[in-house]
């Protein structure tokens, strides 16, 4: 099973074994709050987005209507997922209302109207900025004779600075395991991680235009979840492609054992697109590139992916150079701020079967931790 094989970075990564947890997933949900209750907590009081746009949202009664159908969608489809949450909650002192809109959010603010925020807390405009950043994430997926990796920066709005942690599990009968890498109070994992079945992936926000969200329908959280348990490739892609959600996702799907990766593109309304890697290098970033959806034009991603156009990224050492590619003053590859964070940056080397973590910029290799993945 997977496992830590060197503490390259003096154990500035906090990575916790659940080890085996009862089957229902409240115990590992308590298990995980009560061990990261701080980091929880800490989010929870300076998370503009929380603060600023979720909690009011909810206090009304439109918004209480979508958080109950969120509620009721996804504990129906993954009961044990739904109870691991509020196990997390009931662990770390925080009120469940709060882990729920964290974990709902990308459900939850498409349907915030500029009214809305005006209502409740546009007094603050640096706050205002603050809750508007989205997440970003860049990818290179590579698979040729000489490489097969996939090179991810994981991007995320401040709030998530000294908020993130590595969750370890295994299966109540000790037949598989996971290693996933979390935000705090959030279920494993909105990020990126792998499983003792061979299973790997990263994961890429594509923002959708208006009109493509349904609302109280399947949410990304439990999706991601849900595929820490795939037992193959072809499962995992089922587990991404099946439920109807909300808001669609990319999935950098990998097999280690059969050195194969795939790119998944999913929507609301149960379509997803399937783009198989190769030797020539694909760049993702936070946009759609093969399914075809209606979406919102993000200068952003699009000069990151001119840039990897220009750099052609066709080995892991030229991947995360791109990755900390800095070039672009107003639209970096790599991210400082001030509002959004490249929090790490991971590389999943299928040949070497290993999932290694760098902090700081990638073209540093400064490697804090490294996995096992078989």
């Amino acid at each position: 099973m997977g496992g830590a094989v060197d503490d390259g970075g003096g154990g500035e990564l906090d990575v916790f074994d659940a080890g085996r947890c009862g089957g229902g997933g409240y115990e590992l949900g308590v298990a995980v709050g009560r061990r990261f209750g701080e980091a929880i907590r800490s989010r929870m009081s300076g998370d503009a987005v929380l603060r600023r746009r979720l909690l009011p949202f909810a206090s009304t009664a439109p918004g209480r209507a979508l958080v109950d159908a969120l509620r009721d969608a996804n504990r129906a489809r993954y009961p044990r997922y739904w109870d691991e949450m509020v196990g997390t909650a009931d662990g770390s002192g925080v009120p469940l209302l709060h882990v729920i809109l964290v974990n709902f959010r990308k459900e939850l603010l498409p349907f915030i109207t500029e009214e809305e925020d005006q209502h409740h807390h546009r007094e603050d405009e640096a706050a205002a900025v603050a809750a508007d950043a989205d997440d970003d994430c860049s990818d290179v997926l590579i698979v040729g004779e000489s490489a097969a990796i996939a090179a991810h920066n994981e991007d995320a709005n401040v709030a998530l600075l000294g908020h993130t942690y590595v969750v370890k599990a295994t299966s109540p009968d000790g037949s598989s395991s996971f290693t996933a890498y979390t935000y705090a109070g959030e279920l494993p994992t909105c990020a990126f991680g792998f499983n003792s079945n061979g299973v790997a992936f990263t994961l890429d926000s594509v923002p959708p235009a208006s009109g493509e969200v349904v609302a109280g329908a399947i949410a990304r959280n439990f999706v991601s979840r849900d595929l820490l348990e795939a037992t193959s490739l072809e499962d995992a892609m089922n587990r991404v492609s099946s439920p109807a959600m909300s808001v669609g996702h990319s999935y950098n799907l990998m097999d280690v054992r059969r050195r194969r990766i795939v790119n998944v593109e999913t929507a609301s309304g149960n379509r997803f697109s399937v783009r198989e890697a190769a030797a020539a290098p694909f760049f993702h970033a936070n946009m759609y590139r093969h399914l075809q959806v209606n979406q919102v034009q993000d200068e952003n991603s699009m000069s990151r992916e001119r840039r990897a156009a220009e750099l052609s990224p066709d080995t892991k050492e030229k991947a995360l150079s791109l990755l900390g590619d800095t070039a672009d003053d107003k639209y970096p590859i790599y991210m400082t701020g001030p509002t959004l964070y490249t929090l790490c940056t991971v590389l999943v080397d299928l040949d070497e079967a290993t999932m290694t973590i760098y902090k700081g910029n990638p073209k540093n290799r400064d490697a804090v931790r490294v996995f096992r993945m078989l």
